[in-house]
């Protein structure tokens, strides 16, 4: 027995070695590295089955790489993209936003859009719906999570009615997402007897080189006819209207019509030649997009372990070192990397009015306490930070100086900016920015603010709970 218990020993101890070296050839962010070590000192054996799964860096990994756009063959061309924004009447910092994310995640500008932004799960399954109900030729479907409840399953019998119609449907889902759908046969099978074409993004296999269970795809996007494009932080669940035992979430969706709808198409079917090994190039998912107001700019901008760049990353920081008047931000999940971190932390001291909301209850304890980790420094800064109470709040929303809005799937946090397949929107255009601002001072209404004298208060065993989640924040 002590001769096994050596052997295990020793091969543990050769598996941790192996583990640093690959970190180190890895090359990675010295932080997250430091933060694995961490783990697997302080919870052995457990901490290195959680590496092997969740944190080894893959990007480079060709199976990964085969989900990049820059890969797809044939690459339809989509309403032309704006190559200079200054046409558009766009103050300095939102042009060399703009060029920052042509350059690092190859995003187009595409103008001459009409937005509608949607705060309720109510307003926001009802426009879904009712575009499916019109949908002539195609409707594209991908999210995170379809829950297999009485919303979800509203949505599945409008899209098997769809296809019976003659509509081309096709629908992603990730596979540990959305695992009321990975398990129930019955909702994958009505719709694919119905015609619908069904993949699941990275299913489990066997074969642990095969299975990249960190590499989710966290995006939420619908696209109608080439023409109606809908994205935003929501999933496909009952939470969003009837609540749960956080209460009613409340999320942020945008509907788009006009040339950025292309931007939309052109990565829905990026990720179908992923999960199809199939390209569509028919220039019928490409129409001839309708003329809206000409300032209406808006950039697609993606992220994941296939871009070279941290673009929503990126975007967030560029936005928020050069804002003037104001930064309002909305997250469920605030563990941002240290750059964020300072520029938020900057932003404030440079005397922007810089207002955090997060919610008072969350969906992932070990998460919350990594937010409530950065808060100490943020509110000696100056940014005031509120908590919202009615329901949960899932919004990813952040609006600067009335000018540019950031609306998507991804949080503020490593996770969204490294590991996932992420989309958001940036926005320049003053009406869309100056509503979400209204919806975020009618979200005050429901919040309570978080004073420094109130946060210095809280007990020794918070504040030991906070540091040492806060060693492993570059994990979550």
């Amino acid at each position: 027995m002590y001769v096994i218990s050596v052997i295990f020993e020793s091969l543990y101890i050769v598996l941790i070695i192996s583990a640093i070296f690959v970190m180190l050839l890895e090359n990675r962010n010295p932080v997250r590295s430091l933060s694995w070590l961490l783990m697997m000192i302080f919870v052995p054996y457990a901490g290195l089955l959680l590496y092997l799964i969740f944190g080894m860096n893959m990007p480079k990994n060709h199976l990964i790489q085969r989900k990049s756009i820059r890969n797809v063959p044939r690459q339809p061309i989509a309403s032309p993209a704006l190559e200079q924004p200054s046409n558009y009447e766009m103050d300095i910092s939102s042009i060399k936003l703009s060029r920052l994310l042509y350059n690092n995640g190859n995003s187009p500008a595409y103008g001459a859009n009409k937005i509608e932004a949607l705060s309720s799960g109510e307003s926001s399954f009802e426009s879904i719906f009712e575009a499916i109900r019109k949908a002539k030729n195609h409707i594209h479907i991908e999210f995170f999570i379809f829950a297999d409840d009485r919303i979800s399953n509203q949505l599945r019998e409008l899209l098997i009615k769809k296809s019976q119609e003659g509509v081309r449907v096709r629908m992603i889902y990730d596979y540990w997402g959305s695992l009321a759908l990975t398990f129930s046969r019955k909702y994958l099978k009505s719709l694919r007897d119905a015609g619908v074409y069904v993949k699941p993004f990275l299913p489990l296999r066997i074969r642990l080189s095969r299975s990249k269970i960190n590499y989710r795809n966290h995006r939420k996007i619908i696209i109608i006819d080439g023409k109606i494009g809908f994205t935003g932080g929501l999933n496909v669940a009952d939470r969003y209207i009837y609540g749960n035992r956080l209460g009613q979430w409340r999320d942020t969706l945008v509907r788009l019509e006009g040339s950025v709808v292309h931007g939309l198409q052109m990565l829905f079917l990026a990720d179908w030649y992923f999960v199809d090994s199939k390209f569509i190039d028919d220039t019928k998912y490409f129409p001839e997009p309708e003329i809206f107001a000409k300032k209406n700019l808006i950039q697609v901008v993606a992220c994941g372990p296939d871009t070279d760049w941290q673009t929503i990353s990126q975007a967030f920081s560029h936005a928020i070192m050069n804002a003037q008047k104001y930064i309002f931000i909305q997250t469920p999940y605030f563990v941002p990397p240290e750059t964020i971190n300072s520029c938020v932390q900057m932003a404030a001291l440079s005397g922007v009015d810089v207002r955090l909301m997060i919610p008072q209850k969350s969906d992932t304890a070990f998460t919350h306490i990594g937010t409530y980790s950065f808060l100490g420094r943020l509110l000696e800064a100056g940014v005031r930070v509120f908590r919202y109470k009615d329901g949960f709040l899932h919004s990813k929303a952040t609006v600067i100086d009335d000018n540019i809005s950031i609306v998507g799937s991804a949080n503020i946090d490593e996770r969204s900016f490294t590991q996932n397949f992420e989309a958001n929107v940036v926005i320049y255009e003053t009406a869309t920015a100056e509503y979400l601002k209204s919806l975020f001072i009618r979200d005050l209404k429901q919040c309570e603010e978080l004073t420094l004298e109130t946060w210095t208060a809280r007990s020794n065993r918070q504040k030991l709970k906070e540091a040492l989640v806060r060693l492993f924040s570059p994990l979550l």
